[in-house]
């Protein structure tokens, strides 16, 4: 490669970076803004559409997040997904830019883990391959109409993902996290569906 090219080059991957740094830190800001009642209001509509859906009725081994304070609450997930004896996974970061899924066996096996965010116990977890997963509940900071996802900047999912080959990735958000274009790289992974509490995207 010419090092015309390659300066042409890394100027498009900085531009990309920033166009990414801008995006999440309007979103985060977006998501801050929201009251406790818009919060459990649109959460519970965009849970109620999810726990609706044949892809989550359907599956047996699904995981997902355990919610920040910001984020769409997925409780609820959690006490349907036991209440129908579903397997139930977290993730887990088990090393730099490495994660795993963790089985959940009931609500009392979360303890708060090393980076703040509730994970299985350590003398609990059991591993799930993540090709076994049959839907995977994906966060992100936003996404797109094409079903484009900007992560959250760890880089964790993308790779995870890339092993869940099985695996249906549905993404739920609040509707102002859908953009008409989100900035993305090869590596970047896409969702197959994306719940917000106005509309179902597939």
């Amino acid at each position: 490669m010419r090092h015309g090219q390659l300066l042409r080059l890394k100027e498009i991957l900085l531009k990309l970076m920033e166009e990414k740094i801008l995006l999440r830190k309007k979103m985060r800001t977006r998501r801050k803004s929201l009251t406790e009642i818009e919060r459990e209001i649109f959460s519970n509509e965009i849970v109620k559409k999810f726990l609706a859906q044949e892809v989550y009725q359907n599956s047996k081994i699904i995981m997902a997040y355990v919610s920040m304070a910001e984020e769409v609450q997925l409780q609820k997930i959690f006490i349907d997904a036991f209440a129908r004896k579903k397997i139930l996974a977290v993730p887990l970061i088990v090393g730099k830019g490495e994660m795993q899924a963790v089985e959940v066996p009931n609500f009392d096996a979360l303890e708060i883990g090393e980076f703040g965010i509730l994970t299985v116990r350590a003398d609990l977890r059991k591993f799930i391959d993540a090709e076994k997963l049959n839907c995977i509940i994906v966060p992100g900071a936003a996404f797109d109409l094409n079903f484009n996802r900007l992560g959250l900047g760890g880089g964790y999912y993308d790779k995870f993902l890339a092993r869940a080959a099985n695996a249906k990735k549905i993404a739920l958000a609040y509707d102002f996290q859908i953009v008409e274009k989100v900035p993305t790289e090869p590596h970047d992974f896409k969702v197959d569906m994306i719940i917000s509490e106005k509309r179902i995207l597939k």
